[in-house]
Formats: C-alpha cells, structure tokens, sequence
C-alpha cells in the first residue's frame, strides 16, 4: 500500500444519499474500515417481484480483512434491515443502544443467525475502540427510543454522523439530542459533518411528539367504538403514547401484526414499555371486552400486501373484523412509493364502515427528523470545516448542504456525494473523485442479488406487452422448419384475435427459415425468427412482446 492511502479518510456511502432507506456508510483509514449502519429499503411500484432492496456489500467483500466493526444509530429497518444479510457473509462485532440491540435480537432470531452474531449494547457516552478509530454513542430524539448519533475520533480530527435525529424539548420517553455534548465537539473542533437531510426543505422547527399524544388522546375521547392504531413497528415511543392515551380513557389495549407482537414483547421485558398491570390484553379477553373500550394496535401503516390492517382492509384478518363507527387512524407518512397501497387500504376500511383519520388529519403523525431551523442549530454549534448531508433524496442533500454554506460551511467543503462517491480528506484538503460500486442489490424470495436490471426489465416487459413462444422442429443438416412451427401467446392479445394472428406468424417463421439450403447454427435459427417475428407482430399491433423461441433439430 502506498503511504499517501495510510494517511487519508475515507468516506464511502453504500446506500442512504440521494434515495430514502438503505442507509450504510464506511469510514476507511489506512487498514481499517468501520461501518455505520446496514439499512434496507421497501422496492418501489417498477421493481416487479422484489421484496426488499438492500446494499451493495462488494467493496467491503474485497476489502474483508479491514473490517473493525458495525455502529448502529438506532432501531429502524431502514438502519438495521440488511444486517441479516450482512452477517451472513461478514464477521464483525455490532454495537449499538439497548433498544437497537433487542430490535437487532428479534431480527437475528427470526433468520437464525443469533449463534454467529457478536452483538454489544453501548450506552451513551461509552467510547468503543475500533482501529484507529474511537466511536462515541451520543443521544438524540428521534421517533424511537435509544436513538444516537456518533461522535467518531480519528487520525485527522472528529467526525459527527448525526444518524436520524430532531430536536424535542418534550419528547416522550425523556430523550433529548444532546447539544451540549455537541457544542463540546464543536469547542474542540470538528472536521466533517454528516447530518440528516430528510426534512431539509421543510422551514422552520419539526413539532414535539407531545402533539401526536394529545392528538390521541382526543381521539379515544370522542370515539365511541373501536380505535385501531397503525404505526410501524419500531416506533416504540408512539406505542407508548397509545397505551397511554388507553390508560387516560380506561381502554384496553390489543396488539396484533407478528413484528409489533414481538417488538411489542422485547421492549416491555427491556422496560421501555410501560403499560399497567392488565391494559394490554390476549385473544380472549379482547373479544370480552365493549368495542368503547378498545384499542388495536396494528402493522400494516404502508399498505404491506400480507399486515395485520391490509387484512382488516380486506376482510380477512382472524380475529379482527372492521366495523361501522370503529376508527382507524394512520400514524405515519406513506413512504415514497408505498401511496397506492396506502390509499387502496383507506378505501377499503371506509367502504367496511369505518372512519379512517390518515396523514391529513390533525397532529396523527409528526416526522422524526429535524427541519431547517434545527440543522441550522447543529450547523452553528458544530462549525465543521467539512459537511456531507446524509440520508435523502437527491434534492434534499443539495438543499442541506447549501442551508450549511448559508450558516458558515465554507464555499466549496460542503460535498454532496451519492451512494458509492468516495470523499477523501488528507491534513489540507478534500475531493472527491473515485467511486466504488454502490448498485441496489435484490432481495426476491431465498434469492440475494440474483435479480438484477436485466431481470426487472423482462419482468415489465412480460408484464406490458405478454409473451408469445414459438416452438420450432428444424433439420440438422439444413436449418429448414420438418413441420410447421407452433406459436403460443400469453398476456398479448385476446384468443379471438390470436387465431388468426398465429395462424400468419407461423407463416413467418416458415418464410424466415425459409431460404437455408446449407448448415445453420441454432443461434442463428433463433434468432432469425425472434427478428421477422417481432418485427412482424410489432407492425400488426404496435405492441412490443417477448418472443421466446424453443428450437429442436432434428
């Protein structure tokens, strides 16, 4: 290894800069490589048939031997969604607050991955030695409990990655960002910044979490039925605030969804649950119970086809059948792409009688991450001499990093990089030139990344235009059809026109292989008739569909 590479910082972002989700960052320096968060993202409406979508791990791969250690800010699936996969291939400890640990266990357990895993809790203010790196856990208020950002000591001076964070002088479960700690870091200087960017557009100051639990509150008020909740699992801190609006209007609680079953049970044995002897209730009890004294707790806030409120919606959920005056409420944003589904479930829970309060109505859902004024805030505490924003789309990191230039980043250190842009930083300067592979990876049923663009493609293609197999008998010698081809349509036009549409393909198939007198490679067969059959179909129907040709010789 040359010396110039021992004496940079390397910044890599795998996923999470100019998308929302698949949230993973490296830092490299000379031989060691610590990783900040393996996140998953849900696919979006095109990508056919994919589950999830997670990093792509083959810089790492190629550089294994470096690898220190794995920091995780906090509990959320677009943070620590890819770790299964990730452990699967890499051995590293993991480090992260309780809760994030016992979200971790729950996910590990459920693809029995728990025996090779070397999990650490790291409590706030703990300092982790990892290479030449030293990793400080600092608090922040987010959306779920033991949130942290890192405080990260290196060779050329501090690095602050803020993870998820807002700033809530009330917030829920007592956890605030810590800017004392911060202006600390900022008093001893601070080299880069990487701060959350998702609400970079929005001005002005993101409200408490207190708001969502008075909202609640007047909710199970003036019910005078069921209320079914929907949130997301891992929002520990907003199940809390339902339980705590049941206990102020003497309802019982029932949690339904596996993932909330589970988190639900993790968080109450770690304690960050708090809920009265008796409020949360079984099967049984929760079929005794008067529908005004009820409360639901469900998965299901984005429309996911197989969630406990997809099946409410649908009318098929065991034990759960929607009703007239039952309210259900949304608590939560539909992710970008997630809409349809979001809506097609509101449609269906009105149309079953119930009344559905979603993200128009008042104070249901308030977003854990920090908007203009509070990045400003961490900005002028900080005063970084680099800044990367982190976590968003591409137009919310341009509009962080020139807020940063606004409040003092000098002109030209704030880099706006994108998954798999390498930053490097030496004792004068920074740039950013090289880039190393940063593709989405697939996760299609058992398969890891074995659908690929090409795959997705066929899929819309399939999907749009049908298919049409030609089953062709040739002579070996020759090349010449022995007997008529068969041609065969799916999903291309209806069986009143495709008689006599087929009926002329095979004619073009004949025409096609037609004039071989002498020896012909299969290839060449296949392709010729993929060529004067498409060319054909696409003049009759303007429609575009797969050929697909199955030659025999003969």
């Amino acid at each position: 290894m040359d010396c110039m590479a021992t004496t940079n910082l390397r910044v890599i972002p795998l996923g999470g800069l100019g998308e929302i989700g698949r949230n993973m960052m490296l830092l490299e320096y000379g031989d060691d490589i610590i990783v900040v968060d393996v996140g998953l993202m849900f696919p979006e409406e095109e990508m056919l048939g994919v589950d999830l979508v997670i990093p792509d791990f083959s810089y790492l791969r190629d550089h294994a031997d470096k690898l220190r250690a794995v920091f995780l800010t906090h509990g959320h699936e677009d943070h620590i969604g890819a770790l299964p996969y990730f452990l699967r291939e890499f051995d590293a400890p993991v480090y992260g607050a309780r809760l994030t640990e016992g979200l971790v266990r729950v996910k590990l357990e459920e693809h029995r991955l728990m025996q090779k895993a070397q999990l650490h809790v790291v409590e706030p203010g703990e300092a982790i030695q990892a290479g030449v790196f030293e990793v400080e856990f600092f608090p922040v208020a987010h959306s779920i409990p033991d949130a942290c950002g890192l405080i990260i000591r290196t060779p050329l001076g501090l690095v602050v990655h803020t993870g998820d964070f807002k700033l809530d002088h009330t917030p829920v479960m007592d956890q605030h960002t810590d800017l004392i700690r911060l202006a600390q870091v900022g008093a001893e200087g601070c080299l880069l910044l990487m701060a959350d960017s998702t609400y970079a557009e929005q001005e002005g100051y993101t409200p408490s979490e207190q708001l969502v639990g008075e909202a609640l509150r007047n909710i199970m008020v003036n019910a005078e039925s069921r209320v079914i909740v929907a949130t997301f699992a891992s929002l520990i801190a907003r199940i809390q605030q339902v339980i705590d609006a049941a206990v102020f209007t003497g309802r019982k609680v029932f949690v339904t969804g596996r993932s909330m079953i589970d988190n639900v049970a993790m968080a109450r044995q770690l304690g960050y649950l708090n809920a009265p002897d008796g409020v949360i209730v079984g099967v049984e009890q929760m079929r005794n119970t008067p529908p005004s004294q009820l409360v639901i707790v469900t998965t299901g806030s984005q429309g996911e086809p197989t969630s406990a409120l997809t099946r409410m919606a649908n009318g098929d959920h065991r034990h759960i059948t929607i009703a007239a005056g039952d309210t259900v409420v949304l608590s939560a944003t539909a992710i970008p792409g997630n809409e349809q589904a979001v809506y097609r479930n509101v449609d269906n829970l009105f149309r079953l009688g119930a009344d559905v309060l979603y993200n128009r109505a008042a104070n249901i859902h308030v977003r854990g991450h920090a908007s203009r004024e509070e990045l400003k805030i961490i900005q002028g505490l900080l005063q970084p001499e680099y800044f990367v924003p982190i976590h968003g789309e591409y137009r919310h990191l341009v509009t962080h990093a020139r807020l940063a230039e606004s409040v003092g980043v000098p002109q030209g250190q704030a880099f706006i990089l994108t998954d798999g842009d390498v930053l490097e930083i030496d004792a004068d300067s920074a740039w950013a030139e090289e880039r190393v592979p940063a593709s989405y990876v697939y996760i299609d049923g058992l398969g890891i990344g074995d659908v690929d663009q090409h795959i997705l493609r066929d899929r819309a293609h399939l999907s749009t235009d049908g298919v049409v197999v030609v089953m062709a008998t040739v002579d070996k010698q020759t090349g010449k059809l022995e007997r008529p081809a068969e041609v065969l349509s799916r999903g291309f036009v209806d069986v009143e026109e495709s008689e006599e549409l087929m009926e002329r393909s095979r004619d073009i198939v004949a025409k096609a292989l037609g004039g071989n007198s002498h020896y012909a490679e299969i290839g060449d067969v296949n392709t010729r008739i993929k060529d004067a059959l498409g060319k054909f179909l696409y003049d009759e129907t303007r429609r575009r569909p797969m050929v697909l040709t199955v030659t025999v010789e003969v």
